[in-house]
């Protein structure tokens, strides 16, 4: 059975494979149409060439990007707003022609709470998604967009309490505070084990970051079967505005 086509919706080059590149592999595995639009850097940085081959290694369409800055990198795309500081309403057409564009059955971002970290641009991602979720769907909203359609599902990429305990002072978190939600708030509790071979080739494949040290480069420099238990599990909350039944899980 074909799984449902999913828009993964992420702040920076790399968010995607570590927020839900198993999710992303499995349903493209499974013949789904997948793609992932990106809030910050620009076409012709090496981030954005990162991005490319993570992409392919996941299986999902090439580089959709809103061409924003990001909060802390302003060379990631000169002379444009920060994506923080960009209007809200510009920021929601842009996603706004991507989702009508490319008219998934499923569209993923980041939690409320912009995942572990708490980074301003994961945070403003959500709200962005959020409304753009929605207003994809209004005929009158943004008529130049495309035809309206409207998604069945948003989740939300999380992380349970649980595994931040588990997680506890690492390397990557230390004396910094660990946003995670109550574990019964998870809708959808996704072993992503038989893609862990993809998903971290995906992480790996944004060097710039595994050189400076950021989360990639800190995943690279574990023994394989800690990269893999820290990896194999991803976690989503499902907002479902025009449910009327019990909650249905198609990731």
């Amino acid at each position: 059975m074909t799984l449902p086509s999913l828009l993964a919706v992420f702040a920076h080059p790399d968010d995607e494979s570590l927020s839900a590149g198993g999710v992303l592999a499995r349903h493209a595995a499974g013949g789904a149409r997948t793609a992932v639009v990106t809030a910050t850097w620009e076409p012709e940085t090496q981030r954005a060439a990162e991005l490319a081959d993570a992409l392919r290694i996941l299986g999902a369409d090439g580089p959709r990007l809103l061409g924003y800055a990001d909060a802390r990198v302003p060379e990631s795309a000169p002379g444009s707003a920060r994506f923080v500081d960009a209007p809200l309403d510009e920021a929601v057409q842009r996603l706004v022609v991507h989702i009508r564009q490319f008219r998934p059955d499923i569209v993923v971002t980041h939690d409320a709470y912009g995942g572990l970290t708490g980074h301003p641009d994961h945070v403003h991602t959500h709200r962005v998604t959020t409304l753009a979720f929605q207003a994809a769907a209004l005929d009158q909203l943004y008529p130049d967009a495309g035809a309206p359609w409207q998604p069945s599902s948003l989740y939300l990429a999380t992380h349970p309490h649980s595994f931040a305990r588990m997680l506890g002072q690492s390397l990557v978190l230390r004396d910094r505070t660990m946003y995670s939600v109550p574990d019964e708030s998870v809708t959808a509790t996704v072993d992503v084990g038989p893609w862990i071979d993809q998903k971290i080739s995906a992480i790996l494949a944004h060097r710039s970051e595994v050189e400076r040290g950021a989360l990639p480069g800190w995943l690279a420099s574990l023994a394989p079967a800690e990269r893999a238990r820290l990896l194999s599990t991803e976690w989503y909350i499902r907002r479902d505005p025009h449910a009327t039944g019990p909650i249905r899980t198609d990731l």
